[in-house]
């Protein structure tokens, strides 16, 4: 079975956008008209947000669905896989940004890492907006637009001022108030430096202890700390990386389940499907099914 899912990166998108191909927004409807391939399943090598203002339908966000309807706005980080159904025509907002849009206006792009919905143990990737508040929403919307359109000085300066106001809105809105990243807080610091490593390294590095000692701390410490800030313990966190690119690769018809086991390091594809199964109680192949069944 042929089923292979396309990664899309920012500039090959049609839609309006800035020269340097960082950032671009348009009207949903006409932005899924324009790009096709992006009903189906795909993934982003960008920072990824929808607000909707009409339809129905379902968002699935690496496995996880939520649904679509007027107010929901959506915030995706770099690499997630994601698709769409609608069951209605449905209409709003997209914008994309590049991971350096904020770095090329000497904002720290670091600054994303400070609203709850892009970290990676968030549950609040859909937020519903009040009906009370829509209208702000949207009016930052049609700004964006307009200064796309207008293309004056400073206008990447502009939007990159809206887009913040975008994302202090929305945090607003999110229930639980506490940032799970916070500068000044140590115990944060040595946290967002551990994701940062389990990141560039799950592939290869799986024990608590290593990423201990690259952090230069010992890994109760980094434990007490992981379960001080997430209520999830260094371990825990390490395994729910390695099984969310799993299920990526998965979902991917192409590479066959011993492809995916050697892409995670796992010499043993035995090993790897034993692993897969106890912490998600399906097999590899069993998972593939049932994700494309859904479809």
């Amino acid at each position: 079975m042929d089923k292979k899912y396309p990664t899309f990166d920012i500039c090959n998108l049609i839609t309006n956008k800035l020269s340097n191909d960082l950032f671009n927004a348009d009207r949903f409807q006409g932005y899924l008209l324009k790009n096709p391939p992006i009903k189906k399943v795909h993934k982003h090598s960008f920072y990824h947000l929808v607000y909707f203002t009409a339809g129905i339908g379902q968002h699935t966000i690496d496995f996880k669905s939520y649904p679509i309807e007027p107010g929901c706005i959506y915030y995706m980080r770099p690499g997630q896989v994601h698709r769409w159904e609608f069951e209605s025509d449905v209409d709003g907002y997209v914008i994309n940004f590049s991971a350096t849009f904020f770095d090329q206006l000497s904002i720290n792009s670091s600054i994303v890492d400070q609203f709850p919905f892009f970290n990676i143990f968030s549950g609040d990737q859909m937020l519903k907006i009040s009906e009370d508040r829509s209208a702000k929403f949207v009016a930052i919307f049609e700004e964006i637009l307009k200064e796309l359109h207008d293309a004056r000085d400073f206008t990447p300066t502009i939007i990159a001022a809206d887009l913040i106001k975008l994302f202090v809105l929305s945090t607003r809105e999110v229930h639980s108030q506490k940032l799970i990243f916070n500068k000044t807080n140590y115990n944060s610091i040595l946290l967002k430096q551990f994701l940062d490593l389990i990141e560039e390294n799950y592939k290869y590095i799986r024990l608590p202890r290593d990423y201990a000692a690259l952090l230069h701390t010992t890994s109760n410490h980094l434990n007490f700390i992981c379960k001080d800030q997430i209520n999830m313990s260094s371990g825990e966190i390490i395994r729910n990386r390695v099984l969310l690119e799993a299920k990526r690769m998965l979902v991917n018809f192409e590479l066959s389940v011993a492809a995916v086991a050697m892409e995670l390091n796992f010499f043993d594809t035995s090993y790897f499907i034993k692993f897969f199964k106890k912490y998600t109680q399906l097999t590899p192949e069993a998972f593939r099914k049932q994700y494309y069944n859904k479809s």
